[in-house]
């Protein structure tokens, strides 16, 4: 399986509007910032992992096949706003979405068109599924496995692909949610800034403790704001085992 990086910054992407700062200047590639997504592949099967308002542009950079199925983490913009620009993959048949109830019920609610009794000509037909966490899928030759998460008080959904999980947008898990992580390779994770806490996200050191809880042999830390650093230059302060993911950025797993 391979996983490419669509996105790894957070709901202002990086460069952020209005921003001077030697981030949001920089030409360096790594230092910009798509909001948050990734794309899951085998040779026969592909998942979207959340569809955020940058979604047009981060598909126009892989080649154009079916989209077997999208997997969303939450019902917030950031990660559901471009659902509607995958309307050109409806040549391949309907769109199937996988999510929790309560993300279900807000695609529904911000999407009313695309579920209407007659819908108009060009409207992407969206085929939604509720799912539990803990309860195994398969999309194609492709096994996710749900993980239960907290994004402050709103329950959310990480997803396991074997040996790799994709955690984003965490601020803390249950412990009985630890054993649905065990025995991981690659763990990639949401890590907005170094200092100040943040009420709904994982900062850098909080990400750098979990992951060592969790155990896998390396992480991938996304989900990033313009403090983090330059790229280099932050890489630096990370412990071994540890990287700063970047749009583009593919693992093989």
């Amino acid at each position: 399986m391979r996983l490419r990086f669509l996105g790894t910054g957070t709901s202002n992407g990086v460069p952020v509007l209005g921003c001077n700062c030697e981030v949001c200047q920089s030409e360096d590639p790594r230092n910009r910032r798509f909001r948050s997504s990734v794309l899951v592949e085998t040779d026969d099967t592909r998942v979207l992992v959340d569809c955020g308002p940058d979604i047009r542009m981060q598909l126009l950079q892989v080649p154009f096949r079916r989209i077997d199925a999208v997997l969303l983490t939450h019902e917030h913009y950031d990660h559901t706003g471009g659902l509607d620009d995958l309307r050109p993959y409806c040549a391949f048949g309907d769109i199937d979405i996988y999510a929790n109830d309560v993300t279900v019920k807000a695609v529904h609610h911000n999407f009313p068109y695309c579920f209407a009794k007659h819908l108009y000509p060009g409207v992407p037909k969206l085929q939604l599924h509720t799912i539990e966490k803990h309860q195994p899928l398969r999309v194609g030759d492709i096994e996710v496995l749900p993980v239960g998460i907290m994004h402050d008080s709103l329950p959310i959904l990480g997803y396991r692909f074997g040996s790799l999980a994709y955690i984003t947008d965490m601020k803390s898990i249950d412990d009985s949610e630890l054993a649905y992580l065990e025995g991981l390779d690659t763990l990639v994770l949401n890590a907005l800034r170094w200092e100040k806490p943040h009420h709904s996200h994982l900062i850098i050191p909080e990400a750098i403790a979990f992951a060592h809880r969790v155990g896998a042999r390396q992480t991938f830390l996304t989900h990033l704001t313009h403090k983090i650093g330059l790229h280099d230059e932050a890489s630096l302060r990370l412990p071994e085992g540890f990287r700063f993911a970047y749009d583009g950025l593919e693992l093989e797993f």
